[in-house]
């Protein structure tokens, strides 16, 4: 071997010691990556806007990866958890989901009872509505003679919603029958409402026999509790 084969020979061992030395210098960097990252975990991220007080639904979600350490402690990380809850607040698409997002759809209490009424898109709080909101609901009653004067009551203070259904084409109440609520062909939501069993008989009563019944939509907070005396209004009363 002469000695410019020597000096190839060194030069292609030097080359295999470097590519060995890179080599083990990545696998050290990537170790000391992984070591300060650690394991990763499932993670779920909104695919699209949800707002408020709306349902959540699995298919709302996609799943990502995302480091132990830098995954929040709040985050959900099983999708089971959304079963029965409402956004409590709105949830914006790309967010990370996380406990303090969403809250359990409002239930009953003892002595309480589920009803529904349909709500006229036109006299309730359209779109604003949703569950676990707290309304007012006002009835419109005709006099009971004709000399009588039309009255307004707050038949509830301070009512419990709990589901809020589909938009709902109307049908026209027959115009013969006088104990109807005057509903006009149009488009109605039914609301459910958790009540005593006094108040539950109050809506009844006035879904079958108002000539119009209306929800007002109190800001969170507001004291639900109305004066006995302010709970009939008729125009002769105004000064």
């Amino acid at each position: 071997m002469n000695s410019r084969q020597r000096r190839g020979v060194i030069l292609l061992l030097l080359s295999v010691l470097c590519a060995v030395g890179a080599f083990i210098g990545v696998l050290s960097v990537i170790r000391n990556v992984e070591s300060k990252v650690g394991s990763e975990r499932t993670a779920y991220r909104l695919k699209s806007d949800v707002a408020a007080y709306k349902s959540l639904d699995p298919g709302q979600f996609e799943e990502v990866r995302i480091p132990q350490r830098w995954l929040p402690p709040t985050a959900v990380t099983d999708l089971d958890k959304v079963s029965g809850k409402i956004a409590v607040t709105p949830l914006r698409k790309g967010s990370l989901l996380q406990d303090d997002m969403i809250v359990d759809r409002p239930a009953l209490k003892p002595g309480q009872q589920e009803i529904a009424i349909m709500i006229d898109a036109a006299t309730g709080v359209a779109g604003k509505i949703d569950p676990g909101s707290r309304v007012n609901i006002y009835a419109t009653f005709d006099g009971r003679r004709p000399e009588d004067k039309p009255v307004s009551k707050v038949i509830v203070a301070g009512a419990q919603v709990i589901d809020v259904g589909k938009l709902t084409p109307l049908e026209a109440k027959d115009p013969g029958n006088t104990t109807a609520t005057g509903r006009q062909p149009g488009q109605a939501v039914p609301i459910t409402f958790a009540l005593d069993t006094e108040d539950a008989q109050r809506v009844a009563y006035a879904e079958s026999f108002a000539t119009h019944v209306r929800l007002a939509l109190l800001a969170p907070g507001t004291q639900a509790t109305i004066p006995p005396g302010e709970r009939t209004y008729t125009l002769d009363g105004d000064k």
